[in-house]
């Protein structure tokens, strides 16, 4: 069912982070820093996967995510909604399922065998397709889903996330450059209020992680291992 009222973008941020954190899904620690995929120290860490565990929160982020992207983008955008592969496809499942579209999902890689297809599902020619993700940090990532999904003869320029950095200043110009404009429910200036507001960390873990947060790379260089 598709979402007719919502709260203020910045509500919706609010309770995104609140949600977020009451569930477990936000990492602090300034002690031992996460090591992340590409091999640098990061003191935060975020896992929406685990959204899809708790159903009450899963459904009202789903409803948030599918009217931010209907009010941004327009309430007959899209054709077809598309997963990235894992983490996406739940969420694309369930943003199709409210606004009654098709649902894909594209794969990082061609499996290897068969039709050696990156996308599973049905996809047209000329079909407008909003690619699903869980978050984004430098949006480097989504520039080869968006290239599968082209290549079929589709248009995609537009990507929802629930989570968005916003901490490296190259992420918008490097996704405008490809022509996707980037959809989010929150960030991390987003939880890191929200945690301060409910004392959900001591301050000098807050503070710390804000440290990073001004100046990742910064931060990143001065504690490797």
């Amino acid at each position: 069912m598709i979402p007719t009222t919502y709260p203020s973008q910045q509500e919706i941020a609010r309770l995104t982070a609140r949600m977020l954190l009451e569930i477990g899904a936000v990492n602090f620690n300034t002690e031992t820093p996460y090591t992340l995929a590409s091999g640098l120290p990061s003191p935060s860490y975020i896992d929406c996967r685990k959204l899809i565990s708790f159903p009450r929160i899963r459904s009202t982020l789903m409803d948030f995510l599918t009217i931010t992207v209907m009010r941004n983008a327009g309430f007959e955008a899209f054709d077809n909604i598309a997963g990235g592969e894992t983490a996406g496809i739940p969420f694309a499942a369930l943003v199709a399922e409210r606004m009654a579209l098709p649902m894909t999902y594209v794969r990082k890689k061609p499996k290897g065998y068969g039709r050696n297809a990156r996308i599973e599902g049905a996809m047209s020619e000329g079909e407008r397709v909003l690619l699903v993700e869980d978050l984004t940090t430098d949006g480097g990532s989504k520039l080869s889903f968006v290239d599968a999904i082209r290549e079929t003869g589709a248009t995609c320029g537009h990507t929802a996330v629930i989570f968005y950095y916003d901490i490296f200043p190259e992420t918008t110009k490097t996704l405008g450059d490809h022509g996707v404009d980037l959809h989010y429910l929150c960030t991390w200036w987003d939880v890191l209020a929200e945690a301060r507001a409910q004392g959900a960390f001591s301050e000098a873990t807050l503070s710390e992680v804000e440290v990073f947060l001004k100046d990742p790379r910064a931060w990143q260089d001065a504690n490797k291992a």
